[in-house]
């Protein structure tokens, strides 16, 4: 095995503590507290560059960037209904990963699989644990977005509607950089996600409601995989405690209607690949595909992420018909009526096949923080089976 098996003395079974965040910084707007980047880090395969710009009262996006000699993982992980699943996943998600990499020789398909399901079950079995005295856990999910690269090969897995994104050149002689997506959303608002619901329900007529314009399944949720939302798929859980399904869940469920299975891309790198982006959907709500690779093709590497970030938010104010420093002053909580929590990674391919470096203190990586408002790095590894809940 190459790259991720250098990665597993030095991780450790409790997540990956190498990845502390040195050297990350706020940036891009000192008079705004809500925002947070690392500007430019190497990686096996380029640069990359990182930003958060936080909008709910608790940050719901989390993400992490981990580089090793030849191989690079990067994980975005945009939470709902509270930010404890993101953290779980942001905590236990890689560790996954470079265990059944280390026991299969590699990356893989399979091992990307194995992975989400063993971290599903984990948030499962944790969230039964817990909901007797913590009942607001059951309702609480992640869309789960993760890059692999290793030996030149891309994978791309995916639960939900983070995105990736590639920029490539368009062609022999084509200078231009076009929009390649490698991830599906999973979101009922898209007709073909609609249509797969309808078809795994065929005696549910109404398991997609449109409510003011949304749709979502059974009214209640726009994503139709992620990793928790356990009583969407546990539905004994709110059938067997009626105040649960009162509060959470008025339409009995027949069967469980969210999966944790991620949809994967495979893709062997090739000259013309640029960059990737991986973004959480607070940045997919306001650019097209098209819109935010031209960003990054036409910018400095440096602060790039940063710029995607500022893109968005100015469209979100356009939109809202104020000012851009409107929203920058406008506090947490509120600010998630102009836009949501953005998370971006734009990961630059330099090289198609990482070269080989060797050495621990060639081990590196950025964990974004727990909350931008209060700086509370994720580095600061709490026990990372027990999630944060709010009081």
């Amino acid at each position: 095995m190459r790259g991720l098996r250098r990665w597993l003395p030095f991780c450790g079974g409790g997540g990956c503590c190498c990845c502390c965040g040195e050297g990350a910084g706020r940036g891009g707007g000192v008079t705004d507290g809500l925002v947070w980047d690392v500007a430019l880090k190497a990686h096996a395969s380029g640069d990359y560059s990182i930003a958060v710009a936080q909008a709910n009262e608790s940050l719901e996006d989390q993400a992490q960037v981990l580089a090793a000699p030849a191989a690079t993982l990067v994980g975005v992980f945009d939470g709902h209904g509270g930010p404890e699943a993101a953290r779980f996943v942001n905590r236990r998600l890689f560790s996954h990963i470079q265990g059944f990499a280390a026991e299969n020789g590699g990356l893989s398909a399979e091992v990307l699989q194995k992975a989400f399901g063993a971290t599903e079950e984990e948030f499962i079995g944790l969230v039964q644990k817990s909901w007797p005295s913590q009942p607001r856990i059951v309702s609480v999910g992640s869309c789960c977005l993760v890059g692999a690269i290793e030996g030149g090969t891309l994978y791309v897995a995916n639960l939900g509607d983070s995105r990736a994104v590639l920029g490539r050149r368009g062609g022999k002689g084509n200078k231009r950089v076009v929009a390649e997506r490698l991830s599906q959303d999973h979101n009922v608002a898209d007709e073909d996600v609609r249509r797969e619901v309808a078809e795994m329900h065929p005696d549910e007529p109404h398991i997609v409601l449109n409510s003011h314009g949304v749709w979502r399944i059974k009214g209640i949720i726009q994503v139709s995989r992620s990793i928790g939302d356990v009583y969407l798929k546990k539905p004994d859980i709110c059938r067997n405690n009626p105040a649960l399904q009162q509060s959470l869940c008025p339409f009995p469920l027949r069967r469980p209607v969210m999966s944790a299975v991620p949809s994967i891309t495979t893709r062997e790198l090739r000259p013309g690949d640029r960059f990737l982006i991986f973004a959480s959907d607070g940045l997919w709500e306001q650019l097209s595909d098209e819109a935010a690779v031209g960003v990054v093709a036409a910018s400095p590497r440096k602060g790039v992420a940063m710029r995607l970030v500022r893109a968005a938010q100015l469209e979100a104010a356009r939109k809202k018909e104020v000012k851009y420093d409107k929203i920058r002053t406008i506090e947490k909580g509120q600010r998630r009526h102009f836009h949501d929590d953005i998370t971006v990674v734009v990961l630059f391919l330099d090289k198609c096949r990482g070269a080989a470096r060797s050495g621990p203190e060639d081990i590196d990586g950025t964990y974004a923080p727990l909350d931008v408002f209060s700086y509370s790095p994720a580095g600061d590894h709490e026990d990372p089976t027990k999630p944060v809940l709010r009081r």
